[in-house]
């Protein structure tokens, strides 16, 4: 059956409905449930009941009002969450539990002295303190004291305890705490330290460690990186609860593991002003089990040279967070925000996994672009035939990039649980993007985005969880695969004219096997493969935090609720349920203002078409770094 469209007027002095609902709530249903983070694993299928209520349930921790709004500082204050996943090491054994360090080595950074432990050397020049374990069992550094011009180097072959207890360390020139040791460091810390690298000499960072580097404590570290990175291991860091860290780095990174970052817990905060710095940087994967962790990166992007490629180099980016492998979210709070040109929140080159926690994350720059020679920071022109090298573009989250012969590579994206809230405000900044495929099966997922909200270069799949998408320039949900809508809550807010909420690169399809589904835009943007459900569709204007009701005369089905955006004039509006059926007639209805409607299994030809990606582009916009 050709699908009805109708004209429904949805005036924004009519948008009180009779329904009791939040605007805080995306959607309830006939029973009154609201759907919000789906059910205690993470699951919402978008199942009901006999009647009509949503099973599972769930809430985010965030307001549905504030998705447009909120912000991210530094705190290091409150406490770490509890909600955490059970903790992560490099390998069996490297648990501080599962060590001991019963000798006690003294070492006053004040006025230093050899304390003649048993094999133990102590060596000191000045200020400066060198000693060494070798191969001896069982040592536990005990640091106190205050130097303004000294250093601590640590060598040996085994294992190590090192507590920091009220120790100020500055060096006028090098590596504050030079970690040479090839055992693993179990630094400690109690009482309130703070460590200052200098400028004059080459080094890696304030703090050095050349073995696995596993951080804990009941005190506070705070951490000055002037030369180059704030924490440098050369292998894996942990870092573990009850510890309050903060690291700031004005030269580079915050936080660099050369080997997997693993995050069980602890307070963490980390900022970094260096073009294209990282405030946590891993040459491997980045895990979050537990914690408190806030980054903040507000350098802009930058040219990094680099002959071996065709175009000289590669435009380089500032994160919250930079994973060279992947990227994996279990439990804990992570709060990340990028201010500068082509800023992201969370970068990994390859895949990321969500299966708990809390995420908000808020970038502010705009597109970044350099061939070397020219860059600008708010970058206009246009990017269709530009290697991918020259641009980057902001982004909130982001797995995957493009090779230097413009193929993708990386993803997927999976999240399976958690509450995720993603803000995005500067010129072609997209909310989240997958360079591979996407997959959504639980948790509460509400983006806000200037360019798309949510985009995948590969099949995009939302089996369950609830989806917010807003994307106030550009497309909301935009699959450049293959979309397949299976359960969850969608609600998908793309801009006016040429953009749409739901877009379908136009080689591929959109297939509905479940879920509860809004969508509003100048369109929806693509070719449905089948349906299992009903689609009813209507054009008209629906006002930020309005509410749109649809039911079949005797009851209401369902009460979508729009997240903080307007929409003005004649927009596209597309609504499937489990409920409706293809040839049925329904009730749309807007505070008092409702509508007869017929469902159908088809999307109408002034649906498909357009460009992909709403610029010609897989992402909908330029495939920058």
């Amino acid at each position: 059956m050709k699908k009805m469209m109708t004209s429904l007027l949805l005036a924004a002095a009519m948008m009180t409905m009779t329904t009791a609902c939040s605007s805080d709530d995306p959607l309830t249903t006939s029973g009154g449930t609201t759907i919000l983070n789906g059910g205690d694993e993470g699951d919402n299928s978008g199942s009901t009941s006999g009647s009509g209520s949503i099973t599972g349930g769930g809430s985010s921790t965030g307001s549905y009002s504030e998705m447009s709004t909120f912000t991210v500082a530094i705190d290091k204050t409150t406490a770490e969450p509890t909600d955490v996943a059970a903790a992560q090491y490099p390998e069996d054994g490297d648990a501080p539990s599962a060590n001991t360090f019963a000798t006690t080595v003294n070492i006053d950074m004040t006025s230093p002295a050899d304390p003649g432990v048993a094999g133990v050397t102590v060596t000191i020049a000045g200020n400066d303190v060198t000693v060494d374990h070798g191969s001896t069992e069982g040592i536990n550094y005990v640091v106190t004291g205050t130097t303004t011009d000294g250093s601590l180097i640590i060598n040996g072959k085994t294992n190590f305890g090192l507590t920091l207890n009220g120790v100020n360390i500055t060096s006028a020139s090098k590596t504050a705490l030079d970690i040479e040791c090839s055992g693993n460091a179990y630094l400690y810390a109690t009482g309130s330290n703070k460590l200052n690298d200098g400028t004059t000499e080459d080094h890696k960072g304030t703090i050095f460690a050349k073995g696995k580097l596993l951080i804990s404590g009941d005190g506070s570290l705070e951490v000055y990186g002037n030369y180059k990175n704030g924490i440098h291991g050369k292998n894996s860091i942990v870092i573990e609860k009850g510890v309050n860290l903060y690291v700031k780095s004005t030269e580079n990174n915050g936080i660099k593991s050369g080997g997997d970052m693993f995050i069980n817990g602890g307070i963490i905060n980390v900022e970094v002003s260096a073009d294209g710095g990282k405030a946590i940087n891993g040459d491997a994967n980045v895990t979050i089990n537990g914690g408190r962790t806030t980054v903040i990166a507000t350098g802009n992007g930058t040219w990094e040279a680099d002959e071996t490629l065709s175009t000289g180099g590669d435009t380089k980016a500032a994160a919250g967070i930079g994973s060279d492998g992947n990227f994996y979210m279990n439990g804990g709070e992570l709060y990340a925000k990028a201010t500068g040109s082509g800023g992201k929140g969370v970068k990994a080159d390859y895949e990321g996994y969500i299966t708990g926690g809390k995420i908000r994350i808020v970038t502010e720059g705009n597109l970044y672009y350099s061939n070397g020679t020219t860059e600008s920071h708010n970058y206009t022109g246009n990017t269709d035939n530009l290697p991918s090298a020259y641009t980057s573009s902001p982004k909130g989250m982001k797995m995957g990039g493009k090779d230097e012969n413009e193929v993708a590579y990386g993803g997927p994206l999976v999240i399976s649980g958690g509450d995720i809230m993603i803000r995005t405000s500067g010129n072609n900044a997209e909310g989240m993007e997958s360079k591979g495929t996407l997959e959504i099966s639980g948790g509460s997922v509400l983006v806000y985005a200037h360019d798309d909200a949510i985009n995948s270069t590969g099949d995009m799949t939302i089996s369950g969880g609830t989806v917010v998408a807003v994307g106030t320039n550009n497309d909301a949900i935009d699959a450049n695969g293959n979309m397949y809508l299976k359960g969850g809550t969608i609600i998908a807010c793309g801009a006016n004219g040429a953009e749409a909420g739901i877009d379908i690169e136009e080689q591929h399809k959109l297939y509905i096997t479940g879920g509860y589904i809004f969508a509003i835009g100048g369109r929806v943007d693509g070719n449905l493969g089948s349906t299992s459900q009903g689609i009813v569709s209507a054009t008209g204007s629906v006002s930020a935090n309005g509410s749109v009701s649809i039911g079949d005369g005797s009851q209401t089905y369902c009460t979508f609720v729009m997240p903080p955006v307007n929409y003005g004039g004649s927009n596209t509006i597309m609504i499937s349920t489990p409920e409706l059926k293809s040839g049925s007639s329904y009730t749309l209805t807007s505070g008092s203002s409702s509508v007869s409607v017929t469902a159908s299994n088809t999307i109408s030809s002034g649906m498909g078409g357009g460009m992909p990606g709403g610029g010609g582009m897989p992402g909908g916009g330029p495939g920058g770094r």
